[in-house]
């Protein structure tokens, strides 16, 4: 039987920024919180910093970038003074060359060459003039988008990469919401002011949206944020419980409350409450809730991509000055490469050594996921030599970190099984709330996860759905454009930006 039953107002799911978020403004608030995390060192999900003898790792890279003043003023209130600025840098590694991303036309042109540069245009052109009607992949959607040649050279192989299937068997949601915003002519404009020196804001006001060129970071990797969310909440009598994993949820048909059952180092927890919160990937809570509604099955069709980290560290000065690479080759595994210095100094502590992560994107359970942490790490020794950026000699030590259901995969099927999901959790299960990545099975970034959060607090605290929390990023823009905390126009600061926060469904 389980052991330390404990009620309290609201228990989360999941240690994440969407959890973590939820927990500190529900604690703020003056509500007793349990959160319960399958990961027993490490809060912040994703979002987390794993270190090892004084090496920081960031588990995917994380740019603290938001259009939501609201979002910014809660990063700025919960880590008030560890805040750095850093420059923006990214290129993309293609058939031995470097393209910068932003792109610069110039070296566009000079690394192409005139007749290739010549053939993306007319390939562009063809897509504008005869465009694909029925648009249904990835495929479709970039092709329409920048056209044939461009789709082969900069999309296919990384995307292919990334999510482990042919880009014509992806949902074009992928694409309209990653690259929406983003056009050719757009990207070309850019960088040809770029490459000018001409990239200045007009007098008017009236700036070209374009790619941010720094961004702000916490001084020691991401999990400096989490960790310090944690802390508030856990010196304000809330629970935490690490290494704790979701056994079973079900709901007292009498009273509306809900019982979860989480087992952890000592045996199994039980805990009551009013409302749940859940950040667990949508196919593991379906699993888990009983009894199972027939109308759920379909969740567990869902399907997620996983990825690990092998982080190197090598003789010598930064090895690049990229925050990451994009490896477009197909020449080899590895999809991207971060350079940990470059996202803060204070994450490598040996000015003599540099240390780079090699992202290798996988299925839990395959050849990549399963090989030992020598033979992961070789093979990074080995790729990093193929690019021609380091010698395998130089490298004097390695570690291996890896991130189980990464990425919410957005199969041809997914979005039907997460509309059934989402619709009969509302109808039956109105106080079981979905947020966050893997919450929602949505591609949302950090702050996205933080904004479903923010409104499920509101709606809880209101008892009733002020806001349609699945709203959020529905029209997102790309993700990295723009002003930090701009405000759409004619809105109220505390609505934050169009982009991230949908109007309320019933006036206040």
């Amino acid at each position: 039987m389980p052991q330390n039953d404990h009620h309290v107002d609201v228990a989360i799911i999941g240690a994440g920024p969407a959890g973590l978020t939820a927990a500190y403004l529900l604690t703020k608030k003056g509500y007793s919180v349990s959160i319960i995390e399958k990961d027993p060192v490490y809060v912040g999900g994703i979002s987390r910093t794993v270190e090892l003898n004084g090496f920081r790792f960031d588990i995917g890279g994380h740019r603290f970038f938001s259009k939501s003043k609201e979002v910014v003023d809660l990063w700025n209130e919960i880590l008030p003074d560890d805040f750095i600025q850093r420059p923006r840098m990214s290129r993309i590694y293609y058939e031995g060359k470097f393209y910068s991303y932003p792109l610069r036309a110039f070296e566009a042109l000079g690394n192409l060459g005139l007749w290739r540069s010549a053939l993306c245009m007319a390939s562009f052109a063809k897509a504008k003039l005869f465009p694909n009607r029925d648009v249904r992949s990835f495929q479709d959607w970039t092709v329409n988008a920048f056209g044939h040649k461009l789709f082969s050279i900069f999309f296919k192989t990384y995307t292919e990469k990334v999510w482990g299937m042919p880009c014509d068997e992806m949902s074009a949601d992928w694409a309209a919401q990653r690259i929406k915003g983003l056009s050719l002519w757009g990207a070309v404009t850019d960088g040809l002011r770029r490459s000018l020196g001409l990239n200045k804001k007009p007098n008017d006001g009236m700036a070209t949206k374009t790619l941010l060129e720094s961004f702000r970071y916490p001084r020691l990797g991401p999990g400096m944020m989490w960790e310090a969310a944690r802390d508030f909440v856990v010196a304000r009598g809330n629970r935490v419980l690490m290494a704790h994993s979701l056994e079973q949820l079900s709901q007292d048909q009498a009273s509306g409350g809900w019982r979860m059952v989480a087992r952890g180092p000592d045996g199994e927890v039980a805990i009551t409450a009013g409302h749940v919160i859940s950040s667990a990937p949508m196919r593991e809570l379906a699993g888990r809730i009983r009894p199972l509604p027939a109308t759920l099955a379909q969740a567990m069709d869902l399907k997620y991509r996983d990825f690990l980290t092998v982080a190197l560290m090598v003789k010598g000065e930064d090895i690049f000055p990229d925050n990451w690479i994009y490896i477009h080759d197909p020449k080899v595994q590895v999809g991207r490469i971060q350079n940990f210095r470059s996202w803060s100094p204070e994450m490598v502590p040996d000015p003599d050594l540099a240390c780079v992560g090699l992202e290798y994107f996988c299925f839990e359970g395959d050849g990549l996921w399963s090989s030992s942490d020598a033979d992961l790490i070789e093979l990074a020794k080995k790729e990093m030599a193929t690019l021609g950026l380091c010698d395998p000699a130089d490298v004097v030590g390695g570690a291996v970190v890896r991130q189980e259901k990464a990425y919410p995969v957005y199969d041809d099927g997914y979005a039907d099984n997460v509309l059934a999901m989402r619709t009969e959790l509302q109808r039956l299960y109105p106080t079981l709330h979905l947020v966050g990545r893997n919450g929602m099975h949505r591609y949302n970034n950090q702050d996205h996860a933080m904004m479903t959060a923010m409104l499920t607090v509101r709606n809880i605290e209101a008892g009733e759905q002020l806001y349609d929390i699945w709203a959020v990023n529905e029209d997102a823009e790309y993700h990295e454009a723009g002003e930090e905390g701009q405000d759409a126009a004619g809105r109220r600061a505390a609505l934050a930006s169009e982009r991230l926060v949908p109007n309320r469904l019933k006036a206040a």
